[in-house]
């Protein structure tokens, strides 16, 4: 018997192999790259950053605030009918089974410490995470995009703790993205700040994030009432005792409203077996044992199901393994990685192709919007920059005026903003909304591997300085104010 309560029951199994799916693309943490493939596009349930190198896809929350930053005027429906649809299927039955942050805050209350019981204050302390929803997840980006034009997704930038440690930590951890450090500034250690705490109180309050942070808990919780999945009570059976509330590590005041997770724990809790996990008619976790007991031959039919639920589940995950780790490699650049012949001929000392300092950057042609292409060999003898940014960055679509107000000043220099592939399609409509029009701008793709070819990191704005011989002189991960903009062009021409 001991053994089997130290073994880990089927919700915890859930967690973990949630946890694992979302994050499949284990290959980016020994390359210290982050996932940006087609896979991106779509949204996971529950918490998981879009920044974490493991991630595969999107997070709901930050997409919701990036679709707010960009709607102008017009209301987001693809991520609010993509929430809806979340919370239509499954409600809050996500907080409990397939979040990893979830999953994270359970495992931290286990630490052996006094634990802060619930009480009328926690229970008024959990309409907290409505104010959160409100100001941080909508109000503010609303409030930057429409009125500042500015993308910041305010509950990721300022408060998310799973940002700090799957994005922040997860990402600046490799080697590789050292160049990144300047990141760690006053927001980070706010931030790192603000997870440290939340992590101590989950020590001492059970899932303290979940209960009054939690915007995501709070969408979900608005669709509890009538979701596809969740608790179900049988009034004929139920006599009213209350235990099940009581025994609930929840701020709920009936089995089933918007705080319940549909943990199931009140299932074996309930003497009189009168409550379920149920998806529509079919009941994933029903009472074993006591006088209402469900019968043996369907609680026998119930376990053969989930057994083939788990094989189908793990060959999803197999699957998933498989081909984010070696089937859908890095996109092959259709570029090639050779200095144009005239350039070796014009410099003196044969350096290395590459886009370290000192090195020779490798040609590469590509189409501009609003027409015509550029060609790096077409430029030699010019001062070249060359900037990598995307929509959702907001210290790129800040720094970006500096550029134009240099190529404003300095006509002679060449200027490409290369978009990541991540985004791509709405960067067209935002740069027409900006009207920047100085300066070259094209789009990566799978198919072009910009990023690849020039070794640019997923972490932006990055910036390339190269001289008139094509020799990279600046390389950082780190946004430019128009002094230092105005410097690196002046050390190009004298270089």
């Amino acid at each position: 018997m001991d053994k089997q309560k130290r073994r880990p029951g089927t919700r915890r199994l859930v967690q973990l192999y949630a946890a694992l799916l979302y994050n499949a693309n284990l290959k980016g943490f020994i390359t210290g790259r982050i996932y940006s493939g087609e896979g991106k596009a779509v949204c996971v349930p529950g918490f998981n950053c879009y920044s974490c190198p493991g991630a595969i896809a999107s997070c709901p929350l930050g997409s919701l605030q990036n679709a707010l930053n960009a709607s102008g005027h017009t209301a987001p429906w693809y991520m609010l009918g993509i929430l809806a649809l979340f919370g239509v299927i499954l409600g809050r039955t996500i907080c409990g089974w397939i979040c990893p942050l979830g999953l994270i805050q359970e495992l931290l209350h286990k630490i052996p410490t006094p634990k802060i019981r619930k009480s009328r204050v926690t229970r008024v302390l959990s309409y907290l995470k409505y104010v959160f929803l409100a100001v941080f997840a909508v109000a503010l980006p609303i409030w930057y995009g429409v009125g500042k034009g500015l993308i910041v997704p305010a509950f990721c930038k300022y408060i998310c703790p799973a940002g700090t440690l799957e994005g922040a930590v997860g990402y600046l951890q490799h080697p590789a993205n050292s160049t990144s450090f300047w990141q760690l500034g006053p927001l980070f250690t706010n931030k790192w700040v603000i997870m440290t705490v939340i992590g101590l109180l989950c020590v001492f309050c059970y899932r303290t994030f979940c209960r009054f942070i939690c915007p995501l808990g709070a969408i979900y919780g608005f669709f509890n009432r009538f979701a596809v999945t969740g608790m179900r009570v049988n009034p004929d059976r139920c006599n009213g005792c209350g235990l099940c509330v009581s025994k609930c590590p929840m701020d709920v005041k009936h089995v089933g409203d918007h705080e319940c997770i549909s943990c199931g724990k009140c299932v074996g809790n309930c003497a009189q077996g009168a409550i379920s996990l149920k998806a529509g008619k079919i009941t994933l976790k029903g009472p074993e044992v006591g006088k209402n007991a469900d019968p043996e031959p369907v609680i026998r039919k119930r376990r053969s199901a989930g057994r083939i639920a788990w094989g189908i589940a793990l060959a999803v995950l197999a699957f998933a393994l498989v081909w984010f780790n070696f089937i859908e490699a890095d996109p092959v650049p259709a570029v090639t990685a050779e200095p144009a012949a005239e350039t070796q001929a014009e410099t003196e000392t044969e350096a290395a192709v590459g886009s370290e300092i000192g090195n020779l950057l490798p040609d590469f042609e590509t189409e501009l919007l609003g027409g015509g292409n550029f060609c790096l060999s077409d430029h030699r003898g010019q001062a070249v920059i060359i900037n990598f940014w995307g929509t959702t960055c907001a210290p790129c679509v800040a720094e970006l005026p500096y550029y134009e107000q240099l190529k404003e000043t300095y006509p002679d220099v060449e200027i490409l903003a290369i978009h990541h592939r991540a985004g791509a399609k709405k960067a067209e409509a935002f740069l027409a909304d900006k009207g920047w029009d100085q300066l070259d701008f094209a789009l990566d793709s799978k198919a072009k591997g910009l990023f690849t070819l020039l070794n640019a990191s997923d972490a932006m704005p990055q910036t390339i300085v190269l001289n008139r011989q094509g020799v990279v002189i600046y390389n950082a991960q780190s946004p430019l104010d128009y002094e230092k903009l105005e410097a690196l062009y002046k050390q190009a021409l004298e270089d």
